[in-house]
């Protein structure tokens, strides 16, 4: 099984299949620049969905840095810009990068079914020299209703709770892993007990997604698992692995979407900064 979808299988999809294309082009340090690309330019029919406003909720004292967006909101808006549960849905970023993968399981998880990432991302559109336009497309208004999955979702009970075989994926870059740099929280390190499965690495050295069969050898480590639970720093870079281990075969992959700024604000809570 595949979510990922190339630029030229895109170009046969809006010529047969009744599809949405989304740009969430975005930055975690500038948010609003994926805005400003796509106002330059995107694919033709594109709409923009935004990190924070779109794809995440309000940040409160618990929750994490990027929170869950409220869902009937969120559906809302997927309505506005012509989606229901037969629309087909291809997701695009800057290149294969983390948000597209966020807003790709956020869709999952309101029970959709036709989503797909979109391989490159714009690079590669723009690079394959496909049509780029700056033209805000027309709402066609539909109504998404949300069938959600809850067993996708693990919380900050379940990561406490959880046992041996029950692991729990770091999607972060080794260095923040560690505890050796941390750009963004107060805290360094990561949940104790947490294995380090840097999200880059569901791609290969040329920057393409991996094959199902490369990402069942990428995560053979994890094979007797029963649950896999996946976060990061806020629930975005998260997402990537995600994908990925539903492409290697994996059942019981579930995110926690506060990750590791939720964890760090309970103050009681500890941190690690060894190898596990």
């Amino acid at each position: 099984m595949t979510y990922i979808i190339t630029p030229s299988e895109l170009i046969k999809k809006l010529e047969k299949d009744e599809t949405v294309v989304i740009d969430v082009r975005s930055d975690l340090y500038h948010p609003d620049l994926g805005y400003a690309s796509y106002v330059k330019g995107h694919i033709p029919g594109a709409y923009y969905l935004h990190l924070e406003k779109d794809l995440s909720g309000r940040v409160e004292q618990h929750g994490g840095n990027h929170p869950l967006p409220n869902m009937d909101e969120l559906a809302k808006r997927l309505g506005e810009i012509g989606i229901d549960h037969s629309t087909h849905v291809v997701i695009y970023d800057a290149d294969n990068d983390m948000f597209a993968s966020r807003a790709w399981w956020l869709l999952y998880y309101m029970g959709h079914e036709q989503v797909f990432v979109l391989e490159g991302g714009y690079k590669a559109w723009s690079e394959a020299s496909y049509e780029v336009v700056m033209d805000i497309p027309a709402r066609k208004a539909k109504k998404f209703i949300p069938q959600l999955r809850p067993e996708v979702i693990a919380n900050i009970e379940d990561v406490k709770r959880r046992d041996d075989k029950s692991v729990l994926i770091d999607s972060r870059a080794k260095e923040r892993y560690l505890g050796k740099t941390e750009p963004l929280y107060k805290k360094a390190g990561h949940i104790p007990g947490a294995k380090n499965y840097f999200w880059r690495d569901v791609l290969n050295d040329k920057g393409v997604w991996k094959k199902p069969e490369e990402l069942k050898e990428h995560f053979e480590k994890l094979k007797d698992a029963d649950e896999i639970i996946v976060s990061c720093g806020s629930g975005i870079s998260a997402c990537p692995n995600f994908i990925a281990l539903k492409m290697a075969g994996y059942k019981n992959v579930k995110l926690y979407p506060g990750s590791f700024s939720d964890w760090i604000s309970y103050k009681d809570n500890p941190v690690e900064t060894k190898e596990e």
